[in-house]
């Protein structure tokens, strides 16, 4: 089992950034992967990013060479970069985690991100 406890939304202009941190109550190093999904107004949530327990990365086609997900095992976080937001990034979102195959998924409580001028 493992919480997750985001942070880091907030405003941000059209072209600016925000960095979403993902803090996990026990080491990251094994659990199979971790992901960033979001939720807009009226939309199903969908995945934005996903790294894998050996590094592997997969992205939303609409986030791709703007957004990137890494890890620091040493803090059990994960992040989200997000670069060059758009107006339609604007979600509720949500750390994800599958310890294993059996084991989850586990999901945070969420944090807002809106993007306008």
């Amino acid at each position: 089992q493992v919480q997750l406890v985001e942070s880091g939304g907030g405003l941000a202009q059209p072209g600016g950034s925000l960095r979403l941190s993902c803090a996990a109550s026990r080491s990251i190093t094994s659990i199979e992967h971790m992901a960033w999904y979001r939720q807009a107004p009226g939309k199903q949530r969908e995945l934005a990013a996903l790294l894998t327990r050996l590094g592997s990365t997969k992205y939303a086609d609409s986030v791709k060479g703007r957004f990137t997900i890494s890890r620091d095992n040493a803090k059990n976080t994960v992040y989200l970069q997000m670069d060059s937001l758009k107006p339609e990034d604007t979600a509720v979102y949500y750390c994800n985690a599958r310890v294993a195959d059996s084991d989850g998924p586990y999901w945070g409580q969420g944090t807002q991100v809106t993007v306008s001028s």
